[in-house]
């Protein structure tokens, strides 16, 4: 029997698998980077051990320093979560080698099928020689680990070396295994999966498909289960090739065996030898503890023949600390508020951070996974929607605006309209200010002159003065204070101010009465599900960037710069500059127009904070920078930095894309 667990992970799956240890009597055991000292899942478990290591972010891939954690804290069990050594054999290995017990697949099923190469050679699926024109698109693909880490999409012959490299050098930092191998690349198919739970003695389980076609970067956003609107028969072929797949390999434990499906033919892509992110979908659908499963057939214990029956549908959002309308850069900074409204029975929040924590710069920026369960899938995505509308995420900017405008829009509530091009043909429309911003401005201007009249008293003149500004992006406020003590709104009009206090407001907008919350946070304040940021009065001139300024638009550490790059060089617009790595995700910096570079202050290795001046290009002719440069994303300065001219950043991995496929 398993009396102690250590989980060589972090964040959000440690704190998931404790969660289930605590209710089997189980004890835990948590591992830290010296980053993450403070973190949830250090403060949950039993006991804890720092992993030493001067890279954070390469802390968590040492597989030794884990086993030795384990046996010095009285651990008998290791669970590997996902990410990281999850699909690793030779770690498996080493804990069973060091008389621990592996909650995890057999080593040689690792090896197996972990290798995306090496499985679809088992599967009789090879990937293609040496790439021609024809061939094109392609996709280079990370033969270890997964999440979009060491994946790219190429149209261009040309650049296929430099892809091929830079997917190796983000695929070795990743999982410490830099091979990678380049198949065909199929557009705007359906992402579906097949969970598969099996035990030392034959049994297989499939639990259940899953739908995982809304995806950035290769990263799953959101996840559902059943996979909505497959034909029968489609479905019976996806359990059958899984099971078979599982069987092939002498499989036990949980895994996940991966699909494209496209004009009613499904490709296999890959089986993933470990808990998914997305896994409390299907819990919830059939009535089951995954990680309860891992470890009682880790114990020996025999599955019964056949799986429970599934119920309803269940629907999974990924809130991320990231900014959608700026080519999904990763944001950090604390969260002053993390809290979601009760949900009703059905709802479940798995997250790894808790008001007053840091998102920070060396790991994925996943806030919380939000999941929602219901009878039908109509039920469960209004629910979920409104779950993450009316939750208080305050701090960094994140995707909840794009999750709920994601979940309402008729191509996602249309299951027949599913695919993974998504994102490229919606992304824009879907990161349009949200309805109601304006007023929300007008409750962050009247909340603040509240907050001041109480501090400082005073306010109405008998002398009508001249009416006061405040300027939340776009949106300007102007108002005066009344004979009542409120306050009159003059812009933008038909806006009344009902009732007015320093954290909540009260207006009426064209007959309409609605309450605001409202929270400020230095220049940022929340305004409900609103995030603003208040322009300052008075600019300071020294803070203004020069025009061709390319600013970092997150903290991270530049990788690589162009090769042969130099001040005097003329670059063309969307030319790739340099490379910054933040979060394990390699993000290009390219040219905001064409021009000369002026200055060039990155050096690989150098590690910068958000707004750092990377470089300058002076356009060719004045104003002549274009507002979205070929080549990525235009990542805009916009009203949280100081106005500068725009400075393009894309991810290396499309942004539309799903996470793992093949033809």
């Amino acid at each position: 029997m398993i009396s102690t667990v250590l989980v060589a992970n972090r964040g959000e799956i440690a704190c998931r698998v404790f969660r289930t240890c605590r209710e089997l009597g189980i004890g835990t055991v948590a591992v830290y980077s010296d980053a993450d000292a403070g973190a949830l899942h250090v403060r949950e478990a039993d006991a804890a051990v720092r992993l030493p290591g001067a890279a954070p972010a390469e802390t968590y891939l040492r597989g030794d320093l884990v086993v030795k954690a384990a046996l010095a804290a009285g651990a008998d069990a290791v669970h590997p979560g996902y990410g990281f050594l999850s699909e690793n054999a030779e770690f498996a290995r080493a804990v069973e080698g060091a008389g621990l017990v592996w909650i995890g697949p057999p080593p040689a099923a690792i090896e197996a099928m972990a290798s995306k190469t090496r499985a679809k050679e088992l599967m009789g699926v090879a990937p293609p020689g040496e790439v021609t024109e024809a061939d094109l698109p392609v996709l280079v693909k990370a033969a270890a680990g997964g999440g979009g880490r060491g994946m790219r999409v190429v149209r261009d012959l040309a650049a296929l070396p430099g892809e091929l490299a830079a997917a190796s050098a983000e695929a070795a930092s990743a999982f410490g295994d830099g091979e990678v191998f380049v198949e065909p690349y199929v557009e705007n198919g359906r992402h579906v999966e097949v969970q598969i739970m099996a035990d030392a003695y034959g049994t297989v389980w499939a639990l259940g498909t899953r739908d995982c076609s809304l995806q950035r970067r290769h990263q799953k956003v959101i996840e559902e289960a059943p996979a909505p609107d497959l034909p029968a028969g489609l479905v019976d072929s996806l359990y059958e090739r899984s099971v078979a797949v599982a069987k092939a390999v002498g499989y036990a434990g949980a895994g996940t065996v991966e699909f494209l499906v496209a004009d009613g033919r499904t490709h296999f892509l890959e089986m993933n030898t470990r808990l998914q992110v997305e896994h409390p979908v299907t819990e919830a659908v059939f009535g089951v503890d995954l990680v309860a499963l891992q470890l009682a057939v880790a114990e020996g214990t025999p599955l019964p023949a056949e799986p429970p029956a599934d119920r309803g549908h269940a629907i999974e959002a990924r809130l991320y600390a990231e900014d959608p309308s700026r080519g999904w850069t990763p944001q950090t900074g604390r969260l002053h508020a993390l809290e979601f409204p009760d949900g009703g029975p059905g709802l479940r929040v798995d997250t790894g951070y808790v008001s007053g924590d840091t998102v920070g710069v060396h790991y994925d920026p996943m806030i919380a996974k939000v999941v929602v369960h219901a009878p039908t899938r109509a039920e469960a995505v209004r629910r979920l929607a409104h779950t993450l509308a009316r939750a208080r995420v305050h701090g960094p900017v994140t995707n909840r605006d794009l999750l709920v405008a994601s979940l309402r829009h008729a191509e996602f509530t249309d299951p027949g309209r599913l695919d993974t091009g998504f994102y490229e043909r919606n992304l824009v429309d879907l990161t349009l200010p949200a309805p109601g911003e304006a007023y929300a401005a007008v409750a962050a201007a009247l909340a603040e002159a509240a907050a001041r009249t109480s501090r400082f008293g005073g306010g109405w003149r008998n002398v009508r003065s001249q009416d006061q500004s405040r300027a939340y992006g776009e949106h300007e406020v102007r108002y005066r204070p009344a004979k009542d003590g409120g306050y009159t709104v003059t812009a933008p009009e038909g806006v009344r101010a009902v009732a007015v206090t320093p954290h909540r407001v009260r207006l009426e907008v064209d007959g309409v009465v609605r309450d605001f919350d409202v929270a400020r946070y230095g220049d940022t304040v929340h305004v409900g599900a609103h995030r603003l940021t208040a322009r300052p009065r008075f600019p300071d001139p020294r803070d203004q960037a020069a025009p061709g300024s390319l600013l970092a638009p997150m903290p991270g550490t530049v990788v690589r710069v162009a090769d042969g790059l130099a001040v005097g060089d003329a670059v063309t617009a969307g030319q790739p500059l340099l490379w910054l790595e933040a979060m394990k995700m390699e993000h290009r910096i390219t040219a905001p127009a064409s021009g000369t570079l002026t200055a060039l202050h990155a050096a690989p290795g150098r590690q910068v904070e958000v707004g750092a001046l990377l470089a300058v290009v002076t356009a060719e002719a004045p104003g002549d920078a274009p507002a979205d440069a070929p080549g990525g994303p235009t990542a805009d300065v916009r009203d949280d930095a100081p106005a500068a001219a725009p400075h393009a950043v894309q991810s290396d991995a499309p942004t539309h894309a799903q996470e793992e496929q093949s033809a």
